[in-house]
């Protein structure tokens, strides 16, 4: 009996070691854990100052300050515009620069329709900027530009060239509009290569209703010519014939109206004098 106590005393002893022991490796493993940890934030810390040191640095370095601003697809007068409305100065960072907000600010003119920026270091700046062209002039609130695309993007001011085709009818409905000038682009696209009467520079107006139809009136012809909105290419083609026929046999200046809409040809109209 007094040697399993003793046995039993000896157990509990080595328990108790074995707990110490392990105890104090936690302990050890925690602060090597913890020291190592403090160096990694430290050492983060460290290299974050110097970074925000070598940037501060070269901020405010002349070797990379903006000393060239090449502007390229606007004019003289545009150019200057732009370098306005991107409030850049001499003292600038190339670094510093923000290209997006930049390309934001250039954007907002309504003579420009995208702008896509470089920069080249040391001292340069490129700023390729693509300028809207008009196609038509859009009868809405005001006379306002269209562009190829169908987007109406400035209003035209006193002074502006109004020497293009008028587009008629749009609707005040966002929905509708859209897609009238849509289809009024496509015409234009489509008589884009047009010779004579219904070439683009002779196309006085392009009349588009909210169910799509389309009616074009030329300044050389006093004819309206209907062409719904479906087929307008294969129309087209329709149209010259129809306009070559009435012309070999000399009745082109009594037409009145030439309606496409039928499917098994056109229907002409003529003037009573005709």
């Amino acid at each position: 009996m007094r040697r399993k106590s003793v046995l039993n005393r000896q157990s509990v002893k080595r328990r108790n070691s074995r707990g110490l022991s392990i105890f104090w490796r936690g302990i050890r493993l925690f602060t090597s854990l913890s020291f190592k940890i403090s160096v990694l934030v430290i050492g983060m810390i460290a290299l974050s100052l110097l970074f925000l040191y070598l940037y501060e640095y070269l901020v405010s370095s002349p070797y990379i300050r903006l000393e060239q601003v090449i502007i390229t697809g606007v004019d003289e007068d545009t150019k200057r515009d732009l370098i306005n409305l991107s409030e850049m100065n001499a003292d600038s960072s190339l670094l510093s620069i923000n290209i997006n907000e930049i390309k934001e600010k250039m954007e907002r003119h309504p003579w420009v329709r995208s702008v896509a920026l470089e920069k080249r270091f040391p001292h340069t700046l490129i700023v390729k900027a693509e300028k809207e062209i008009p196609v038509a002039l859009v009868v809405l609130d005001r006379l306002s530009y269209m562009n190829s695309s169908g987007t109406v993007f400035k209003e035209v001011g006193q002074e502006d060239d109004k020497d293009y085709p008028i587009i008629t009818g749009i609707s005040e409905v966002e929905t509708i509009r859209d897609e009238q000038l849509k289809i009024a682009a496509l015409v234009l696209d489509i008589f884009g290569a047009e010779t004579g009467a219904w070439s683009h520079k002779e196309i006085s107006e392009i009349h588009v209703s909210e169910d799509g139809d389309v009616s074009l009136y030329s300044i050389s012809m006093p004819a309206v010519i209907r062409m719904g909105s479906v087929e307008l290419s294969a129309k087209k083609d329709e149209l010259k014939k129809i306009i070559e026929h009435l012309k070999e046999t000399g009745r082109i200046h009594t037409v009145k109206t030439i309606d496409m809409n039928y499917q098994d040809g056109a229907v002409v109209s003529f003037n009573k004098a005709g």
